[in-house]
Order: structure tokens, then sequence, then C-alpha cells
């Protein structure tokens, strides 16, 4: 079968290196442009080692693109984290049409930040879908799914690189070999249990110290290590990373508590959040005690006013 891989980033790379190992027959990379002053794409470098054709449109909806497309006569096209839109003029043209990955557990959380709002919305399970894409957005017919659980400490990068990055290229290889022997399902999605969300942007995950514990430390851990959970210090934000839910009562939402050479604890509704990595406002990723051992934060400190 021939076969056209359409995708970016380390995800993208390493769903070609699993097909190149089988001795699949790839016929042709699809990749984003290339970015002025920033290195190529890491699935294009791969790709160019291995003497595989490699192609990077800006769109993929014009007649130009699809027709380059269907000379290579594939059989199945591969999606391996796109985030262009991808018309169904283009779907259709391999043989046995188009596989994507999504990061979830379709119907729910559709769009392009779905493990960070799994997390935010406190959510113990997820998973990830390989589906059939069509003209909607992450509305196609499922093929497979394979679920996880999110413990109380994981965050997005360790549910994705931990968890999903690994899972999800073995259940593509298991996705291509269904397609092959002609019994890959298409599943209709739920509508009913559909839900939605854009992405995760640095506006949404600024810090409401009044809310619970829960609440506080889901959106850190959700959004860590991007796009980075906010206060502000002073008047210049202050980003939070790895941090820990403690019991401890007392304080007022956002104030500082109990800073020591370990770091330093914020009470939130319920209870405290010990905060253990942070990043100060141009400037780079550090343990909390390296930001308290240099004095710009203390005890009854007010974070967010």
């Amino acid at each position: 079968m021939r076969i056209v891989v359409n995708g970016q980033q380390a995800y993208g790379q390493a769903v070609l290196e699993a097909l190149l190992e089988r001795g699949e027959d790839i016929v042709g990379v699809y990749c984003a442009p290339d970015k002025e002053g920033q290195r190529p794409d890491p699935l294009k470098d791969y790709a160019v080692s291995k003497d595989v054709p490699v192609f990077q449109p800006a769109s993929f909806k014009k007649k130009e693109v699809w027709d380059q497309m269907a000379s290579l006569k594939p059989g199945l096209c591969v999606m391996a984290y796109v985030i262009l839109l991808v018309p169904e003029e283009a779907l259709a043209i391999p043989t046995y049409g188009t596989i994507q990955y999504h990061p979830s557990l379709l119907p729910k959380h559709r769009g392009p930040s779905s493990i960070n709002w799994s997390i935010i919305q406190g959510e113990k399970k997820t998973g990830l879908s390989i589906f059939w894409p069509d003209k909607g957005l992450d509305t196609g017919p499922i093929l497979l799914q394979k679920e996880i659980e999110i413990t109380d400490e994981d965050t997005l990068g360790s549910v994705y690189f931990d968890k999903l990055f690994r899972l999800g290229v073995e259940a593509m290889m298991e996705a291509v070999d269904l397609v092959r022997a002609g019994n890959a399902p298409r599943l209709v999605q739920d509508e009913t249990q559909a839900t939605y969300e854009s992405w995760c942007k640095k506006s949404d995950v600024e810090i409401d110290w009044s809310k619970s514990i829960d609440e506080v430390y889901n959106l850190i851990r959700g959004a860590n290590p991007q796009p980075g959970a906010w206060t502000t210090l002073e008047g210049k934000k202050l980003e939070i990373f790895d941090c820990a839910r403690l019991p401890d009562a007392g304080g007022v939402p956002g104030e500082v508590m109990n800073v020591s050479s370990t770091g330093f604890n914020v009470a939130a509704g319920g209870g405290q959040i010990q905060v253990k990595r942070v990043r100060p406002e141009s400037g780079k990723k550090v343990a909390a005690g390296e930001f308290t051992a240099s004095g710009d934060i203390a005890s009854g400190t007010l974070l967010g006013s």
C-alpha cells in the first residue's frame, strides 16, 4: 500500500520512522512550510534523510496541491498531527482514504488543545482516537481508540510525552494494518456526547486564587509546560509550573505563605498550592527555592492583585 504521511513535529517524525521501519512504501511526506529564521520541522529533516519526497504547501485548499498528491497514486494518507484544514477533496484522494490521530476520546474534546482541557477540567481519563476525518473538525467516524488514566500528578507534558505519544504511534500502526486488511471500523461519533474547546491560550490560564485548590491545581497542571499558568506579582507576570496541593487552611486567596528555601505556598479556596517551579517575567524557569532566595517574594504578598 502506497502511503502518504501528512504531519509535523516530533509525533509526525515518530510515525514516519515507525512506518519506514516496518518497510512501508512511503511515497511522499507533507509538512508545514519552513519559517524564516527557524529550524526545519523534524518530520521534514527525517524525511529528507531517508530520501522521501517532501511537499510543503501553505494550504491544502488548492487544486494544484490535490493534483500533485494524486500523482503519487497513494493508497492511504496518514495524518500525524496536522493543524492545517485539509478539505474533503484532498482527504478522498488516496484509494482507501485518510486516517488521522487525535489525542482525546472523541467525540469529547474536539479541537487543538484537547489534552490541556481534559486536565484543566479535572478528568480522570483521556486517550487517543484514530479516525476518518471529514469536512468537520474532528467529527469523522472512529477507527480505533485507546484509553489512559490521568493521575493526580500528571501534567500536559507527562500525559502527552509519557503516555499518549508512543501509544499514538503504536495505534497508528495498528490502524494502518486494519485498513490494509480491509476491516477498519467506521464508528459514527455520538454527537450528544461531543464537546469542543479552542486553543488553550495565555488568556485562558490566568490563575484565580479564589477558586478551590483542586481547580487551581488542575489549571496549573493542564498548562504545564504550555501555555504556562500565570499570576501577577507586583504587576509583573509570574508563571507557575510544578506544584502540589496542601490541605492547610489560612490566608486570603492569593496570599503568599510559608516562604522557604524550597519554595512558597499560596492560599486558595480550601487549602494552599505549594509552588515548586516558576518563571518570572522576562526570565527563565527556575526552582521556586531559587526564586525565593532572590528576595523577590515574601510572606504576606498578595498574588494576582
